[in-house]
């Protein structure tokens, strides 16, 4: 959406459960940061969240040939990651449409839907009742 003349490179929204990412892809060799720290410090050296960031690149076969730039707010750190990744994926699409077809096979492109349910008046959750007492 998003190339300028200073600076190139491709910019997408993702979003999951209440996370949002902004995220930036520029051509390097592979550096991921976000939120100004690198992807391993952020994420506290979590392995399988380190490669749920990384899908989009490993579907494709085109790791460490661009580095991602991401502000992400809201949410914990597993919604945050899932919000990166729809956000890298659809960089990826848009920076070169025949890539699409690819990453909607791969299921990168979709976003989980699944959100919190409010709690609901008068009971102790969203769905679960008071604990019945015959008396």
């Amino acid at each position: 959406m998003a190339t300028t003349s200073k600076q190139n490179y491709f910019y997408a929204l993702g979003r999951r459960k209440s996370a949002t990412a902004r995220v930036r892809l520029t051509s390097g060799k592979g550096d991921i940061v976000i939120n100004g720290k690198p992807a391993e410090n952020y994420l506290e050296n979590s392995k399988y969240l380190l490669n749920a960031l990384q899908r989009p690149f490993t579907v494709l076969e085109i790791e460490n040939k661009f580095n991602v730039s991401a502000k992400v707010s809201g949410g914990g750190s597993s919604g945050q990651v899932d919000a990166i990744r729809l956000g890298i994926a659809k960089a990826l699409a848009l920076m070169n449409e025949d890539l699409r077809s690819t990453l909607r096979r791969a299921d990168q492109l979709s976003r989980n839907p699944r959100e919190k349910e409010r709690k609901k008046f008068g009971l102790k959750g969203a769905r679960k009742q008071r604990q019945f007492t015959k008396r």
